[in-house]
């Protein structure tokens, strides 16, 4: 009974903030690689974010670095997304994925369970 479910998307203007959550739920959270990826329209998913297990190593698309930072709180069974000056090219649906195998946490097909993401979107 995975479950993943992304929240705090919407409208932020170009240099703005967006904080993204998701909340898992069906897993021991602390032992799954966990992540974010995005969908372009007109491109392809594309792996943001994401820890390992321990949180011992984390990873983040050439795109976002400096930009973006993701966290996980153990204890809400929650990861985040915190994005900072947001730029046009960072509007996509933004989805939380998670895996068991702790070495799956930069790339997409390591991924074994997917929220259905949410909305962002960064225009005038």
């Amino acid at each position: 009974q995975v479950q993943l479910v992304e929240s705090g998307g919407g409208l932020a203007q170009p240099g703005g903030s967006l904080r993204l959550s998701c909340a898992a739920s069906g897993f021991t959270f602390s032992t799954y690689a966990i992540g974010w990826a995005r969908h372009v329209s007109g491109k392809g998913l594309e792996w943001v974010s994401g820890f390992n297990n321990d949180g011992s190593y984390t990873y983040y698309a050439d795109s976002v670095k400096g930009r973006f930072t993701i966290s996980r709180d153990n204890d809400k069974n929650t990861l985040y997304l915190q994005m900072n000056s947001l730029k046009p090219e960072d509007t996509a649906l933004y989805l939380c994925a998670s895996s068991a195998k702790s070495g799956s946490y930069y790339y997409l097909d390591g991924m074994d369970y997917w929220g259905k993401g949410t909305l962002v979107t960064v225009s005038l």
